[in-house]
């Protein structure tokens, strides 16, 4: 006899719940622990997502390109390299400053849209790095292991898909993180279909200005997407290799000032591993933190507060026998 419309509806439900779970961050059917004990190499299959971001790129070569469509590339990509430094870094990861818990959650979405996965899974990655930085804990040192390992290896191995929850019991505890957490492929999925909307609405309404949907999906969403990726990793490859230190950190960490440029501060990465609970990673004047100077003026609105100072020892350097130096925060 077939099955009743009752049952036959519960079992589409069912087997729907179970596809969605797929799209669960947080699933391991052999269980997260076991998948994080597991060999940290390369794989194959888990380099495929980012061989399609990078191969996307070259749809610029069929949709072409507009000034609207290249800056709105630009601005995403300083929007989103912001929502990583700021909110990610040194919010999530460092809490730095504080801030509401609704503006928390903003900070999760927005920062997701980097597609850099995760607020918890990128602060609980984080965490363990400053712990055991260049060190052989450490998942993404170009000390211990190469520097292509170091620059986007290290996320195309399983072992290190799982979020540790166990080092951000602080932040665990909000559901709503959790669910940005395990659903991460959200924020940027919805930004690229507003992409395509917009540009589509463009095309039709504002011709003149020469783009369409595929158009600024490809520049907004790939291209500025895969730029940002390398950014941001060149501070875990990069900056672990070429620049300056001020600090005698237990750590190769470097002071560079070019990366510092288009990371909006991240380049002032000595000083950070040495005060990592400071709000601002440029210590001097002439050690440009974009980010901080944002954050500063979020503060001036009541967005956030309570940033967190570089202490006075900071300004007097323990590679050079300079003299203290006052310096505004």
């Amino acid at each position: 006899m077939p099955a009743s419309p009752v049952k036959a509806v519960g079992n589409s439900l069912v087997l729907l719940a179970r596809c969605f779970r797929f799209l669960d961050s947080d699933y391991f059917p052999e269980g997260a622990q076991k998948v994080m004990r597991g060999a940290k190499e390369v794989e194959i299959d888990r380099c495929i997502p980012f061989v399609f971001l990078h191969a996307a790129c070259l749809g610029v070569l069929w949709t072409g390109t507009s000034a609207v469509a290249v800056g709105t590339a630009v601005a995403l990509y300083w929007l989103r390299m912001f929502a990583i430094t700021a909110f990610y870094h040194r919010y999530f990861s460092h809490r730095t400053y504080k801030t509401s818990r609704f503006m928390q959650f903003a900070f999760a979405v927005m920062g997701a849209t980097a597609v850099q996965r995760g607020p918890l899974w990128w602060a609980a990655h984080h965490r363990c790095h400053h712990r055991e930085a260049d060190k052989e804990g450490d998942i993404h040192s170009p000390v211990t292991r190469s520097f292509v390992w170091s620059h986007i290896g290290w996320i195309t191995s399983s072992s290190n898909m799982p979020t540790n929850y166990a080092v951000i019991p602080d932040l665990a505890r909000y559901p709503e993180l959790v669910l940005v957490n395990r659903f991460d492929w959200l924020p940027p999925v919805l930004l690229g279909v507003s992409l395509f909307a917009a540009g589509s609405w463009l095309q039709a309404t504002m011709p003149e200005l020469n783009t369409s949907g595929w158009q600024m999906v490809v520049w907004g969403f790939f291209i500025s997407t895969v730029v940002l990726f390398h950014g941001t990793a060149c501070i875990n490859s990069l900056a672990h290799k070429f620049g300056s230190r001020r600090f005698n950190t237990d750590d190769d960490s470097k002071n560079n000032w070019l990366l510092a440029i288009f990371t909006l501060g991240e380049g002032w990465h000595n000083n950070h591993h040495k005060f990592p609970g400071a709000t601002s990673q440029g210590i001097f004047w002439w050690e440009l933190d974009v980010t901080y100077l944002i954050l500063k003026a979020m503060s001036k609105v009541g967005l956030v507060w309570n940033l967190h100072h570089t202490p006075p020892s900071a300004f007097i350097s323990e590679s050079t026998d300079s003299k203290p130096v006052t310096v505004s925060q």
